[in-house]
């Protein structure tokens, strides 16, 4: 029997790699990558793939993929898409999973953070989509840090993010509400257009379109 998205949130070596990957990012400042932000993945991801109607099976991997896509940072910031990748086939295949879906994961995670690469398939494409669509005030480690860090800055700044799929339209739609007293919209394309740009890229990948509204207005 195929291992579940439950079955791996239960694992211990999983959730050792999590806490040992958001431990190295909080010394070095980063917003939080810990156990929120890996469920919040992992549940957008799946519901992407559900909602535009790919078989369960390629649902849980999707799942299990952002469960899993930040574990490399245990290791360092740098490659950590690929070294995630690494470290994510001891465990599935502890869990066992069968080489053939270990890949699909694998191949996901290895490219979360590729940019300028091509997507290898909808595993992936809802990956990146639910990864880059986190933006929330609640990854903020400390308000303190706020005035000094776009990045802490623009996450703080935003009260609500809801992404929502229809099928019917083949829309994918990430919608923010930013509270303009703390940062202003145009601080939020200095640091995540690169960002919105791939989520086009992603979504075209699952024959859709991918749109943006900040405070009610369309911006992608």
């Amino acid at each position: 029997m195929a291992p579940t998205i439950e079955v791996l949130k239960n694992d211990a070596r999983a959730r050792l790699y999590i806490e040992g990957a958001d431990k190295y990012l909080e010394t070095i400042g980063y917003t939080e990558h810990g156990f929120r932000h890996a469920a919040k993945v992992a549940d957008t991801a799946y519901y992407i793939l559900k909602e535009l109607g790919y078989p369960e099976g390629d649902a849980q991997l999707v799942a299990m993929s952002g469960y899993l896509h930040d574990i490399g940072n245990i290791l360092g910031r740098g490659n950590h898409d690929q070294l995630s990748a690494i470290l994510s086939k001891e465990i599935l295949e502890k869990l066992g999973m069968d080489m053939g879906d270990t890949i699909k994961v694998m191949s996901a995670i290895g490219i979360h953070e590729n940019e300028d690469g091509e997507i290898p398939g909808p595993i992936a494409a809802a990956l990146l989509i639910a990864d880059k669509a986190d933006v929330h005030r609640s990854r903020v480690r400390s308000p303190a840090m706020v005035s000094s860090d776009i990045h802490d800055r623009v996450n703080y700044a935003a009260t609500e993010s809801v992404l929502t799929v229809d099928p019917e339209a083949k829309t994918i739609t990430l919608t923010l509400a930013i509270d303009t007293k703390i940062s202003q919209v145009i601080e939020y394309f200095e640091i995540f257009l690169s960002r919105m740009s791939i989520c086009r890229k992603a979504a075209r990948a699952l024959a859709c379109e991918f749109q943006l509204y900040i405070n009610n207005t369309r911006m992608a």
